[in-house]
């Protein structure tokens, strides 16, 4: 197998600067936007509308973050996020893609908050190879729903925290009748392993109180068919954004913010805007002076962090059935895995085996090559006559300093405001990202929503200071609203 996990974007150099930044007045407000994310794109984008001088500092060699789609197979491939979870208006980037043509997959008709692809659509097998008929698959699921139900019983019992994890033993307790033997209890064990998943987290570290408090748009959920980057462009054009500049310290005074990067090289703004990810502040990296207050780095700290990576795997030929979702079961959530079928929602040859939590981080631990051979021989399992792939790339979020892990999550014991405190802003520094999103945590559209949101509270703020601030001028953003019909396919 030959490894593919190259720099997607040659043309993207350090320093680069997209398209011809006007220059402007001396006087101009300015701002530094730290984190070429979609947070960080989105809001450097609104305040360069507004007529701020903005300079973008992105720690890669590349913009989008923790959106990577990569090229190298010839076709687009996401590494990173990949579905737009709610297709429909109500989602704040259902305009921008609908205008840029993009197409999406349908991988739900529904706005579960665990199923990001309709039950039927599953493709469930054991570990020798035999398929687990579909009205079994269905079956469980709908147990998983009871199940589900009598967790949140639960949780309206209970005053005190504990994890889904506890929730579930207690159920099982006092309804043996929802323990399931054999093949239904293997099927029941991948539904876990889907549920930890969507949260990028062990059941024994996530929050029964606030698992489920994010907004759930309309419309379902769908894959980017050609990948997340061409909404990153487009946001990015004309921008003055520093490739390479991974920033180290951030002093704040009265009268602006002065920021430092690696090699030494400063900037100074009336503000800054701080979009990197959530386990980038985790790890203090960045040193703050004066340092955030005790409630700000409270809630870096306790806000939990989760890990899912992708090993993509590309074949010469279609071995597998027509089903979007692959899975095998097992006697743990630990030992199911699954693969997103690309064939049947791109017409790639390729599946996406998807691990988290604690099996992710363990994984990350091997080689590239080590990786992928994993992957293939979970494949194997349920596909003995499976062929090897003739290419693969490995994701790696956890060990990559630029990410630190994946994205956020509500840990036992910690209030689900939290990222309410974290996007509040501390004199001149303003927070985005999708871990400062009450709403939409730990999706694009929660990123995109939130460097909006800074924009536009940085905006008032520095012309505030400024003595130039329109109340009569339109929030930012508010003439992007034009309705474009969203391409969407269900192959």
């Amino acid at each position: 197998m030959e490894s593919r996990n190259k720099s997607s974007n040659p043309q993207l150099t350090r320093g680069l600067c997209y398209g011809n930044v006007k220059r402007q007045q001396e006087r101009s407000p300015s701002v530094i936007v730290i984190g070429g994310g979609m947070a960080g794109i989105a809001a450097a984008r609104a305040l360069h509308d507004a007529s701020f001088q903005v300079v973008l500092l992105e720690s890669r060699e590349r913009v989008g973050g923790r959106i990577h789609t990569d090229y190298s197979f010839g076709f687009p491939v996401d590494l990173g996020a990949s579905w737009l979870h709610g297709v429909s208006k109500e989602n704040p980037l259902a305009s921008l893609i609908g205008r840029l043509g993009l197409p999406l997959y349908r991988t739900s008709g529904d706005n579960s908050v665990l199923y990001d692809h309709d039950l039927e659509s599953y493709g469930l097998f054991d570990m020798d190879g035999n398929q687990v008929p579909q009205e079994l698959v269905t079956k469980v699921g709908e147990v998983f729903e009871t199940i589900l139900q009598e967790v949140n019983k639960v949780r309206q019992e209970i005053s005190e925290d504990i994890s889904i994890h506890h929730a579930l033993s207690i159920v099982f307790e006092r309804k043996p009748e929802l323990r399931l033997e054999g093949l239904g209890h293997k099927v029941l064990q991948w539904y876990l392993c889907r549920m930890e998943g969507w949260f990028a987290a062990d059941s024994d570290t996530i929050s029964l109180k606030w698992w489920d408090q994010e907004v759930l748009l309309p419309g379902g959920h769908g894959l980017m068919v050609r990948g997340y980057l061409p909404v990153i462009h487009t946001l990015a054009k004309g921008l003055d954004i520093r490739l390479g500049h991974r920033v180290t310290k951030i002093i704040r005074r009265y009268n602006g913010v002065k920021v430092t990067v690696e090699n030494g090289k400063t900037f100074v703004a009336d503000a800054a805007i701080i979009a990197v990810p959530l386990g980038v502040l985790k790890a203090k990296s960045i040193s703050f002076e004066p340092k955030l207050p005790d409630w700000k780095e409270a809630a870096i700290a306790d806000l939990g962090v989760g890990l899912e990576n992708k090993i993509i795997l590309h074949f010469e030929n279609i071995f597998w059935p027509n089903v979007e979702f692959l899975g095998v079961v097992a006697e743990t959530s630990y030992g199911c895995s699954y693969f997103l079928n690309l064939h049947k929602a791109a017409g790639h040859p390729v599946l996406v085996y998807m691990p988290s939590g604690r099996l992710a981080k363990d994984i990350e631990k091997m080689s590239d090559e080590a990786a992928a051979n994993f992957a293939f021989m979970q494949l194997k399992k349920i596909l003995p006559d499976a062929t090897s792939p003739i290419q693969y790339l490995v994701s790696r979020w956890g060990s990559d300093i630029n990410s630190l892990g994946s994205y956020s999550y509500n840990a036992v014991g910690k209030p689900h405001e939290l990222y309410e405190r974290l996007r509040v802003p501390v004199d001149n520094l303003f927070f985005a990202g999708e871990a400062t999103s009450m709403s939409y945590p730990g999706s694009v559209h929660g990123a995109f929503s939130t460097g909006m949101m800074a924009a536009e509270d940085c905006r008032m703020r520095v012309l505030e200071r400024y003595g130039e601030l329109d109340l009569l001028q339109p929030v930012m953003g508010e003439e992007a609203s034009l309705s474009i019909p969203l391409q969407i396919s269900r192959m």
